[in-house]
C-alpha cells in the first residue's frame, strides 16, 4: 500500500478529498500530509446549503495531527470558498477539523484526554508536544464547544457556595447542580448581583422547576434568591455544614480564651487540643478519646461549648418543623444562659436565620456536593499555583467540573 493510500485511509477522508502526497522528514521528527480534492466539485454553503462551484481557495493551512511512530504529524490543505448570493464568500467546512482550530478533531480529543488525566497543563504539554498556549486554547474551544451544546433544563436542588479566587478576600460564586454534582456557574465576587446573574439566566420553567437552594447565611445570596426565586422563602436551605462550621469556631474561641486565662498559672491542659474540639463525637479517632474524656471531666468552659456544639447536631435529625422548632428553642435557653459570649452569638444568628434551618426537614439537602466540588477546584488551583486571570480560572472550573460534552464530532 502507498504512503498516500495508507493516510487517506488512516485520515477517514471521504470523497472528494484525497492524500495527494506525503512527505516523511525523519531528522525533522515529521511528517507532512497534504490533501486535495476532485476537481468541478460542487460545495455547499456553510450557512444555507446551497451547493455551488469554487470561487477559489483560501492560503495553505496545516493543521497538526496525531502523531505517527512517533513522528509529528501535519495535514495540509488549501480550503475551497464559495460565493454565495445571500451570505458572501464563505470557506467550506472541512471533515477533519473545526473551524479556527489548528488541530484535527482527532488530536483535540486526544489532548482534552490528556488535559484531563495530567496534574498540570505543562504536564499535558509536554506529553503532547504542544505549546501552554495551544494547549489552553484546546481547553477553551473545548468548554465553549461544551457550553454551546448544554442543553437548558431543570434542576431541582441548586447549591450555592464561594470560592476564594486568591489572597485578599477575593471570590468568586459558584452554583452548582447538587444532583449531578456539576458547576452551572461561576460568577464574579460574591455580592448580589453575582448571584443574581445566574437566577436571570434561567427561564421562568427553570426558576419553577427549583425545589430547594442548599447556601450559607451570607446576605447578598439571601437578597438575590428571594428577589429572582418565586417561594425563595420556602425553598432556601442554610448548610448544616456552614452551621456547624460557626459553631466549631465559637467553640475555639472559647478555647483560646479560657486558655489564655489558665496558661499564666502554668495550667497547660488546653495546650495542643485544640482539633480534639472541633471533631464530632462519632469521627474523634479513638486515640484522642481518652484524653478528651478526662478533659470533659474537668468542669472547663471548652468542655461545655463543646457540648452545646455536639447537642445542635441533633437538630437535623428531626423530620417536624415542630418538633426541630422546640428542640431548638431549649438548645437556644441554654446556649444563651451558657454565660459564653461566643456561643450566645452564634446562637442568636441562628435564632434569627430559624425558619431557613428549618426548612431542612422538608428539603434534606446540604451543600456537601458542593464542598466537594469546591475541594476539586482547589486542587485545580493549586495543581496550577494559582491563577492569575479570573477567566482562565472559570474555564478550568468548568473544563474539569462543569460535566461538559467538551470533545468536537
Amino acid at each position: 500500500m502507498q504512503d498516500t493510500d495508507l493516510y487517506k485511509q488512516v485520515l477517514g477522508l471521504q470523497e472528494p478529498w484525497f492524500v495527494d502526497r506525503v512527505e516523511i522528514k525523519v531528522t525533522e521528527e515529521r511528517v507532512d500530509i497534504w490533501v486535495a480534492h476532485r476537481s468541478e466539485v460542487r460545495w455547499s454553503c456553510p450557512k444555507c446549503g446551497l451547493e455551488m462551484a469554487c470561487r477559489g481557495h483560501a492560503e495553505e493551512r496545516a493543521w497538526r495531527h496525531l502523531d505517527t511512530c512517533q513522528l509529528k504529524t501535519y495535514l495540509h490543505a488549501r480550503i475551497p470558498r464559495v460565493e454565495c448570493p445571500e451570505h458572501g464568500v464563505l470557506q467550506v467546512p472541512v471533515s477533519w477539523a473545526e473551524a479556527r482550530s489548528r488541530f484535527t478533531m482527532l488530536m483535540e480529543r486526544l489532548v482534552i484526554d490528556v488535559l484531563k488525566q495530567c496534574a498540570t497543563v505543562e504536564g499535558a504539554c509536554r506529553l503532547m508536544r504542544v505549546s501552554w498556549d495551544e494547549a489552553w486554547g484546546i481547553m477553551e474551544r473545548a468548554v465553549t464547544r461544551g457550553q454551546a451544546r448544554k442543553q437548558r433544563r431543570v434542576i431541582p436542588y441548586v447549591g450555592v457556595d464561594e470560592k476564594a479566587f486568591r489572597k485578599g478576600h477575593k471570590y468568586m460564586t459558584v452554583v452548582c447542580d447538587l444532583e449531578e454534582a456539576t458547576v452551572e456557574y461561576v460568577g464574579e465576587d460574591r455580592t448580589t448581583e453575582s448571584l443574581e446573574t445566574f437566577w436571570k439566566s434561567l427561564t421562568p420553567d427553570q426558576l419553577a422547576g427549583v425545589e430547594a437552594v442548599a447556601m450559607d447565611m451570607w446576605e447578598p445570596y439571601i437578597q438575590a434568591t428571594q428577589a429572582c426565586l418565586p417561594g425563595a422563602d420556602q425553598k432556601i436551605v442554610f448548610d448544616r455544614f456552614h452551621i456547624m462550621g460557626h459553631m466549631g469556631k465559637a467553640v475555639d474561641t472559647v478555647r483560646k480564651q479560657e486558655h489564655r486565662v489558665l496558661s499564666p498559672t502554668g495550667d497547660d491542659r488546653l495546650k495542643g487540643t485544640k482539633y480534639l474540639w472541633l471533631y464530632s463525637e462519632e469521627n474523634l479517632p479513638d486515640r484522642y478519646r481518652p484524653i478528651l474524656e478526662a478533659l470533659k471531666g474537668m468542669n472547663l468552659k471548652v468542655g461545655r461549648a463543646w457540648a452545646m456544639k455536639e447537642s445542635l447536631r441533633g437538630l437535623w435529625d428531626y423530620v417536624s418543623v415542630g418538633w426541630a422548632r422546640r428542640f431548638f428553642r431549649q438548645w437556644y435557653f441554654w446556649a444563651t444562659h451558657s454565660r459564653l459570649e461566643a456561643i450566645r452569638k452564634v446562637a442568636q444568628m441562628l435564632r434569627s436565620h430559624l425558619e431557613n434551618i428549618l426548612t431542612y426537614c422538608r428539603h434534606r439537602i446540604t451543600n456537601a456536593v458542593a464542598e466537594g466540588l469546591n475541594s476539586k477546584i482547589m486542587s485545580i488551583k493549586r495543581r496550577a499555583c494559582g491563577y492569575r486571570n479570573k477567566e482562565h480560572f472559570k474555564t478550568a472550573i468548568y473544563f474539569f467540573c462543569g460535566g461538559l460534552d467538551l470533545y468536537p464530532r
